[in-house]
């Protein structure tokens, strides 16, 4: 039994409240009857999977009006109140980033069932990598939503278990390897969170952070202060700041495309959310500022380097997410509001906007075979769809007016003179200078990928591609019920091998796919992205005094401790 408690006035009951949970419990009860179901119904599979995350998207809507109308939503599972009980909590923030991360994982499912109904693979995505997906997008709302450190981890050790099957999808050698790291990471990160856990409890007597936020000032300096670089460390990890950053490059790429994407978007954010959660509601003030701007800016000049250099399209924007979280970390170091609206503005578009991108490298992966700048060419003219939705939010990501990213970088900036200071100055440097860089290199990679004239072979391998898949439309039975990966016949595959110079050909499920055109079912939750992206500087007067409110509210702290203890 799920009882709910809302901050409204007076304490009144909500029956918004009781919606809190469902953005965890939906997705975990598909995932469960999508593995009792197995590679049977696939469509019916399919539209459980599209109607469970719209559902998941119209309840995050519904708790963001009510929670910038009427103050955080409050829910205590079993009816138990802290700190016994477990509670969720969707304020402004949370409630903001729920409606974001819910539109981004819908359009990738969507992209996902367009790509293996177009691979014609009918066993391996809905058998496998559906269950994973909705498992990882109850991980992600329930560390939005947790009001406890404790619960916080299980939403970490949710999305680990989950990412790990997602990034090893196929079983290829590069795949193994890079999941391997990123689940070695993540397991050293999530023994320290548990380590800092243990030590808060033992402190305070407590892990639910409205409680926190008073208990934790009255500790020793000492130990408040270990508390805080422990957790800190722990969330620089998840959100890949610089210089814990170096198992993303390495480990995101491997994945295909729809696993990429929503990494690259969503994952890296939810460090972030926790350390903006933890840093303004346990540890206000400006006690890590420095060290956070220090991070900042090495996370922003490494970064935007290493993808100067790359001559790999996924790499490239690998590392350019690695640059931009540094503008994000900036923001939280500035301490102020004005800072904090920029981050969660910044925040909410780069979800939106390196998820875009992600997926609009697999389908160039898709045209050419290869994400390697040397071997594409002309894909704007072989595709004009294709290069407009890559165009567009490239040049958003690289801040170019009027654009989105031009506008949270400009928030982030302003917020940056108003405060002052010879290191917040040197930062502004730093960041101007990143967009300026990051502005060549996507400028770089669509000269090569679009812009230049396409190299013969670029035909040719769509050509040999197309026969192989279609010689081989229905896989063969296997034991596992799993589609096995189709082998081209005769000597096929060294003539593909060839002209792709030794690079993998790119897969789903472990599948070689087609080339050509981009499939409808694909391109239409792209363009749907690219659309999305664009709406936040058709809107970005109404979203910066939303987040200016979410800033407000983080800076208060008193209406999210209010709402949980009543008091």
């Amino acid at each position: 039994m799920i009882a709910a408690s809302a901050a409204q006035p007076g304490g009144a009951a909500s029956v918004v409240s009781a919606l809190v949970p469902l953005p965890v419990i939906l997705p975990l009860l598909a995932a469960g009857l999508k593995l009792a179901i197995g590679v049977r119904l696939q469509r019916t599979q399919r539209v459980i999977s599209t109607v469970v995350l719209a559902t998941v998207l119209a309840v995050a809507l519904i708790l963001l009006i009510n929670a910038d109308s009427h103050g955080p939503q409050v829910m205590y599972a079993g009816g138990w109140s802290p700190p016994v009980g477990i509670v969720l909590v969707a304020d402004r923030l949370s409630a903001l980033m729920l409606v974001i991360s819910s539109a981004v994982t819908l359009c990738v499912l969507l992209y996902s069932i367009g790509q293996g109904m177009a691979d014609n693979d009918e066993a391996t995505p809905l058998s496998v990598y559906h269950p994973s997906y909705l498992v990882l997008v109850a991980g992600v709302s329930d560390t939005f939503l947790a009001g406890d450190l404790f619960n916080l981890y299980v939403g970490f050790e949710i999305m680990l278990t989950a990412s790990y099957v997602l990034l090893t999808l196929g079983g290829t050698v590069t795949r193994i390897r890079a999941g391997a790291t990123y689940a070695i990471v993540s397991l050293l990160s999530s023994v320290l969170f548990l380590a800092a856990i243990a030590v808060v409890y033992a402190a305070t007597g407590t892990v639910t952070m409205a409680q926190l936020a008073g208990r934790l000032d009255e500790l020793p300096d000492g130990v408040r202060l270990m508390v805080q670089i422990s957790l800190l460390t722990v969330f620089c990890i998840k959100a890949a700041v610089f210089p814990l950053a170096a198992w993303l490059p390495d480990s995101y790429p491997t994945a295909p495309a729809p696993v990429t994407a929503v990494f690259a978007g969503l994952l890296t954010k939810v460090g972030i959310y926790a350390i903006l959660r933890t840093q303004t509601l346990l540890f206000p003030g400006d006690r890590l500022s420095d060290v956070l701007m220090i991070l900042a800016l090495l996370s922003l000049i490494v970064g935007i380097l290493g993808a100067v250099a790359q001559s790999d399209l996924k790499r490239l924007l690998s590392f350019t997410l690695v640059s931009h979280i540094g503008y994000m970390v900036f923001g939280i170091a500035l301490a102020s509001r004005a800072g904090f609206a920029g981050a969660v503005f910044y925040v909410a578009h780069h979800i939106t906007v390196q998820t875009t991108l992600f997926l609009v490298v697999g389908l160039v992966e898709r045209r050419g075979v290869t994400t390697d700048l040397q071997r594409l060419g002309g894909i704007a003219k072989l595709s004009p769809a294709l290069g407009l939705v890559f165009f567009i939010p490239a040049m958003n990501l690289a801040g170019v007016p009027p654009l989105s990213g031009f506008l949270g970088k400009f928030g982030l900036l302003r917020a940056g003179v108003e405060h002052g200071g010879a290191l917040v100055y040197v930062l502004i440097a730093a960041g101007t200078l990143t967009s300026l860089l990051t502005l060549y290199a996507l400028a770089k990679a669509w000269n090569l990928a679009f812009w230049r004239a396409a190299p013969p072979e670029l035909y040719v391998v769509g050509i040999v591609l197309d026969t192989i898949e279609t010689d081989d439309e229905t896989p063969d039975e296997s034991p596992s019920g799993s589609a096995p990966q189709p082998g081209p016949p005769g000597g096929e595959a060294a003539n593909v091998q060839g002209l792709t110079g030794g690079a993998e050909s790119a897969t789903f499920g472990g599948r070689a796919i087609t080339t050509g055109q981009p499939p409808a079912a694909m391109l239409a939750p792209t363009i749907g992205l690219v659309t999305f992206g664009l709406a936040f500087t058709v809107l970005a007067g109404p979203l910066s005094t939303l987040t200016d409110r979410v800033a407000g509210e983080l800076t208060a702290r008193t209406p999210y401790v209010a709402a949980v203890t009543g008091r």
